[in-house]
């Protein structure tokens, strides 16, 4: 059997930029432009290779970063094969957040639904499992001594790649890898927790987690009809 396709992945967006008659008032009179990702980052699991794509990487005639349609579209694009080619998509906040920016943004740039795939969100299985004070990802990674997310210097970064300042998108670019190479550290750390984790083993192993095939049997587990042979994983350390 193969290996499950699985992507990292992480988003980064523009703000919306609108018209307000007050300063403390969130209703749009006027929208200039809607929120849009402007920069992207992607690995598939176990592979060494990070893939980042920002709006300045493609072609724009007008000369601009934010209105530029057709940048927009090749950025969106390149992302849109990414996701069809995945059988796992994993994102922290993805479910709040991630995977419903993309989609519609596939969706504005005329593309169809990419092939089905399992959506694994780190954020919503660490607060099904652990009680912490803050499920982020910087704070998990701190807490589990996983790593730290870039300073990035607040929103000032967001203002200098919407002025097209280059050195301001080459830090954009590399503080979105940063997040995907914790998020991976993250998953990798909460995987055999995850009790909703998509069963590995109808792509290979015998670990319904990992895929490993280093398991052993480790008493029962009685449901409310039934009695269940239990295993555990020797790599991960996850129940099946």
């Amino acid at each position: 059997m193969n290996e499950p396709k699985i992507l990292l992945v992480d988003i980064e967006t523009f703000p919306n930029l609108y018209y307000a008659w007050r300063l403390w008032e969130g209703r749009a009179l006027d929208v200039i432009e809607f929120s849009t990702i402007c920069c992207w980052a992607a690995k598939w699991l176990g592979s060494s290779k990070m893939i980042v794509r920002a709006l300045p990487d493609y072609p724009n005639k007008a000369g601009k970063y934010l209105y530029s349609p057709s940048a927009e579209k090749s950025l969106i694009h390149d992302l849109w094969k990414l996701v069809d080619e995945a059988d796992m998509l994993v994102a922290h906040n993805g479910k709040a957040f991630d995977f419903g920016r993309m989609n519609s943004q596939f969706i504005k740039h005329g593309f169809g639904p990419p092939s089905p795939t399992q959506k694994i969100d780190t954020k919503k299985a660490a607060k099904s499992v652990f009680g912490v004070d803050s499920n982020s990802l910087d704070n998990l990674c701190q807490m589990w001594h996983l790593g730290e997310k870039m300073n990035t210097g607040g929103y000032e970064l967001w203002k200098l790649c919407m002025a097209g300042d280059p050195v301001a998108w080459a830090k954009m670019k590399k503080y979105n890898a940063h997040d995907v190479v914790l998020l991976e550290k993250l998953y990798l750390t909460l995987r055999p927790w995850m009790v909703d984790h998509p069963n590995v083993t109808l792509y290979k192993g015998d670990c319904a987690k990992c895929g490993s095939l280093h398991v052993t049997k480790r008493g029962t587990y009685r449901s409310a009809a039934r009695v269940y042979q239990r295993y555990q994983c020797q790599d991960c350390g996850g129940w099946s």
